[in-house]
């Protein structure tokens, strides 16, 4: 009898458990929002006001004219511009980023930081607490003692289980609240170099000067009051911001927290407005049926398409392997789909129309649209978006066309794989 009632308690608390991690799953994997579920119509293209005066109020913070931006290729162009940046600093430094690992670019950042710190700058680093797991409690250690106020987004705790699906995958540095930098680069050796092998990853980052800063420095400042509870204020982090380009430009931000299909319905309504062409990096390429819907209308009003993707040099095999299984439509269709050869591709841009330029943290895929907190810096200028068209078609001459047939003859296996793979696209 003793026996028996032992074995029901454990049963029970068995029970118990196994009812915590169900809902614990629910309620990271299901979103109580409402999900677009109608297809857009063309009505116009990017460059009519009236597309960004709907991006610009709809659903982003207003388009600011009087900005600059460069566009930075590579770890061997990319850090050594960043670091600039921090050595400069006189007032403040905000910095969140979603991979910050130990190893010799991260202490190289570190080192920096809290040298900023020890000459009086303000220095506040909001790291991702799941891709900044690869750091190394001294350089935390140290960062701080130097003065560098460092937060952990969403650590693991037994309060915020229901959260922990939830990262920020935005990549923001902004210095004196004049100069910002956002792209797809985190801090780790592995974006080191000018991607020359398998070893050193492709990607792309920029830097951003005049008004626009300001909405960056917003966005950064949207995850660090949830974090830490705290409100930055002062001339130090939003200074007046005069006019030093031509360029039109946006900070435009997504959180699950608030609107999380904004940053979907973005590319959305560029991807229907698209006239003339659409040039698409994406380092993770996992479209739902809505977007692959938008794309094959926009190939049907004769639109070329051209999307460049990791090829068999990748960091996350699930996600490649569930892209692949509803490439057949898109092909078929008219998309020209392209799978970079040298290295991990992890450049994130959308070029529309030779005007519109979309780049910044986030990935063509559900993870990017609905669960991470996402940054893009949109801008409206095309002489900026000729130069990146000019790098597009650079990674071009580096990359494997794809045909459908090609894709159709793939090997059975590859397709089951595919097809299993792409039942977790959700998250993807």
């Amino acid at each position: 009898m003793a026996w028996n009632r032992k074995r029901t308690i454990i049963a029970g608390v068995v029970g118990a458990l196994i009812a915590v991690v169900a809902v614990v799953v629910f309620m990271n994997f299901v979103t109580a929002e409402k999900e677009i579920q109608t297809s857009l119509e063309h009505h116009y293209g990017v460059g009519d006001p009236q597309f960004r005066r709907e991006l610009g109020t709809l659903l982003g913070p207003a388009i600011i004219d009087g900005n600059r931006v460069q566009g930075l290729q590579n770890g061997d162009e990319i850090f050594p511009a960043m670091l600039a940046a921090i050595r400069d600093a006189r007032h403040t430094i905000t910095f969140e980023t979603y991979i910050y690992w130990s190893g010799d670019i991260g202490w190289v950042f570190a080192r920096a930081l809290e040298e900023r710190a020890r000459a009086g700058v303000k220095v506040h680093v909001l790291l991702d607490w799941l891709g900044s797991q690869k750091i190394e409690q001294t350089m935390l250690t140290e960062m701080r003692a130097s003065g560098v106020e460092i937060e952990r987004y969403h650590p693991l705790h037994w309060y915020n289980l229901g959260r922990m699906n939830n990262r920020t995958h935005r990549k923001l540095l902004v210095v004196d609240g004049k100069i910002g930098f956002t792209g797809g680069v985190g801090i780790a050796d592995p974006w080191v170099g000018d991607a020359q092998d398998a070893d050193h990853w492709r990607d792309s980052h920029y830097r951003l000067e005049g008004p626009a800063v300001a909405q960056m420095q917003a966005a950064f400042m949207d995850n660090w009051i949830k974090t830490s509870g705290k409100v930055l204020q002062g001339i130090e982090y939003f200074p007046p911001l005069s006019p030093v380009g031509d360029a039109l430009a946006q900070v435009f931000t997504s959180s699950p927290s608030g609107g999380g299909d904004s940053m979907q319905l973005m590319y959305l309504l560029s991807i229907t407005a698209a006239e003339h062409t659409i040039d698409l990096a994406a380092a993770y390429f996992v479209p739902d049926d809505l977007t692959r819907r938008a794309i094959r209308s926009a190939l049907s009003r004769g639109v070329k398409v051209r999307i460049i993707v990791p090829g068999k040099k990748v960091d996350a095999l699930v996600v490649r392997q569930a892209s692949r299984s509803d490439w057949g439509e898109l092909l078929q269709a008219g998309a020209a789909i392209y799978e970079y050869q040298p290295a991990m591709f992890h450049c994130k841009a959308m070029i529309v129309d030779s005007q519109l330029v979309s780049v910044g943290s986030t990935n063509f895929d559900n993870r990017s649209f609905r669960l991470n907190e996402e940054a893009n810096l949109n801008v409206y200028d095309k002489a900026f978006a000729e130069r990146l068209e000019e790098v597009f078609e650079q990674d071009l001459t580096q990359s494997r066309r794809i045909t459908y047939e090609s894709w159709k003859n793939r090997p059975w296996y590859a397709k089951v794989v595919e097809k299993l793979s792409s039942s977790m696209s959700s998250q993807l």
